[in-house]
């Protein structure tokens, strides 16, 4: 049935409304920083850029970006598999409680997951004889904290529905359980390893908020040097030769990422809706879960557990002392710190309304599947756009937020809707992926069957993509509101010292000397990581099935 014209007009709003909003709001900044790196003196040159991509420091900073990426993700790799396998495999009582905890990381500020490993491998923590301190070790091991749960969850979801029998029959020829693992299981969850390895990489690649707390300018990664290079240089040309270089690495990352989950879901399609989950036993699941519990206790558990204890610690032994000093303004702060977590919610709901609008239209048409090739190749560069964001740094974002939205129509330096667009571009690729997967488990079918049965174009897509819509929504939502909340990149440079936000308050109070400033960016820490920890748990209520990053 071909659409009437009004249904072509509204679907193509439905796509070119988030587009423009892209293209205003991230193409259009990140362009006007990149551009003002070729030129010099007024005029189109190279000369700056050639000459920052011939320094040895730029190449070590690449190496070093792309070699905590490689590690960290082969590392979240060899845990996370064992993970998926238990969490998504095998029954068994509090399963469910399980993978909230592992979900949790994932959606903590990435200056919160800093300070409680900064905390852990300082010299007064309790692994500050390791020496990790301001250490690659210790950076692999934040981030790898902070990834685990997307190997989990994107390699679960496909494992739990892969058929056991055709692992049962190697075995009964004779196969030994690890060759069974190499050449049967391996093969069939490959995709969905290989799509989560892919964005860990990428996170990994662009991981701010854990590199400026924990490693400083000894590991300065690309995504802090263009920081470093735009606020404390103003060095245009070397922060354009960085970012040039990660684009480089997110449109790679994507590519892969892209194609290893079209291949993914075409197997999730292949094998339905059935499950292939099987009670644990202690005999054959007992490596997996011996693996998994550490991770959980001492990766996962450790860390956060001493975030808190370390929280209540004061110059007089334990007390509130710490949460007592977030409602005054001492040591330069210009707002108490209770006063920054409030600015955080409201402007967290703001992005969060702004996402998950943008994000509901651009799902809906990505979910279309046009008989046409070229509307196929539409629908598919419509998703891999959106998911741009997730690799470009967010303090390119930033501050090409300061450079190009600064002169009519535009002029939103001064707005309080500047720091909400922000977010809602970091958190909109989150909506997509999320909501995206729910929308395309829908068989077309059932909207022919309605269509046939009278039903109008609109009343389909209530009735049906609507009300599964909703089954993602409130994960959606969640995953929004808890990357705003977090956000740290793209409001260093925007947010006000009268009106801050809690993750950029904690920055601060960590790079000034006292005990009572790192007592109160650990509690504040904690805090934030309270509110993030909430919002994903009451989103963890409404997930559907589908809904797996």
């Amino acid at each position: 049935m071909r659409p009437s014209p009004l249904a072509i007009v509204l679907w193509t709003l439905a796509a070119l409304i988030p587009l423009a909003f892209l293209g205003i709001f991230f193409a259009w900044p990140v362009a006007g920083l990149v551009s003002r790196g070729f030129i010099v003196d007024g005029a189109p040159s190279l000369a700056g850029v050639t000459e920052v991509l011939s320094t040895a420091r730029t190449w070590r900073i690449i190496g070093q970006t792309l070699g905590q990426a490689a590690v960290g993700t082969l590392v979240a790799v060899l845990l996370g598999v064992p993970g998926a396998y238990l969490l998504y495999r095998c029954r068994f009582p509090g399963r469910g409680l399980l993978r909230a905890v592992v979900s949790v990381p994932f959606v903590l500020p990435t200056v919160v997951v800093g300070v409680a490993f900064r905390s852990l491998f300082a010299a007064q923590g309790p692994f500050g004889w390791l020496g990790l301190d301001e250490s690659f070790a210790a950076i692999v091991f934040a981030l790898v904290f902070f990834n685990y749960s997307v190997i989990v969850r994107t390699v679960g979801a496909l494992w739990s529905r892969i058929d056991p029998r055709t692992a049962e029959a190697a075995r009964m020829l004779g196969a030994s359980p690890a060759r069974v693992f190499r050449t049967v299981t391996l093969p069939a969850i490959a995709p969905a390893v290989l799509s989560g390895a892919s964005l860990v990489f990428l996170f990994c690649a662009t991981a701010f908020g854990i590199v400026m707390v924990m490693g400083g300018v000894r590991f300065s990664t690309i995504e802090t040097e263009i920081w470093y290079q735009t606020t404390q240089l103003l060095d245009l040309p070397a922060a354009a030769a960085l970012s040039i270089v990660q684009l480089v690495v997110v449109v790679a990352a994507l590519v892969i990422a892209g194609r290893a989950r079209a291949r993914s879901e075409h197997a999730l399609r292949l094998r339905g809706d059935n499950t292939a989950e099987q009670p644990w036993r202690w005999r054959r699941d007992l490596l997996p879960s011996l693996v998994t519990v550490a991770v959980v206790v001492a990766l996962l558990g450790v860390p956060m557990v001493y975030l808190v204890m370390r929280s209540f610690v004061t110059a007089d032994g334990w007390g509130w002392r710490n949460y007592q000093l977030l409602a005054g303004t001492g040591d330069g702060l210009a707002v108490p710190v209770w006063t920054a977590a409030l600015n955080s919610l409201v402007i967290a709901a703001q992005a969060s309304a702004i996402a998950v609008l943008l994000g509901v239209l651009v799902s809906l048409v990505a979910s279309r599947r046009p008989r046409r090739r070229a509307g196929v190749a539409g629908v598919r560069v419509l998703d891999a756009v959106f998911m741009l964001p997730l690799g470009v740094s967010a303090v390119t974002v930033g501050f090409g937020f300061l450079i190009t939205l600064n002169r009519p129509p535009f002029d939103l330096r001064t707005s309080p809707i500047l720091i909400p667009i922000a977010q809602a571009i970091v958190a909109l690729p989150l909506v997509v992926r999320t909501l995206l997967p729910v929308l395309r488990a829908i068989d077309p079918r059932q909207r022919e069957a309605a269509a046939m049965l009278g039903a109008g174009p609109g009343r389909v897509l209530a009735s049906i993509d609507g009300a599964l819509a909703l089954r993602g929504l409130g994960l959606a939502i969640g995953f929004a509101f808890a990357t705003s909340l977090g956000e740290f990149g793209a409001t260093s440079f925007l947010s006000r010292p009268e009106h801050p936000t809690l993750p950029t308050v904690i920055f601060r109070l960590i790079g000034r000397p006292g005990a009572d400033n790192f007592g109160m960016a650990l509690a504040a820490s904690v805090v934030l990581a309270v509110l993030t920890a909430a919002v994903m748990a009451a989103a963890e209520l409404v997930r559907p099935k589908e809904a797996e990053l």
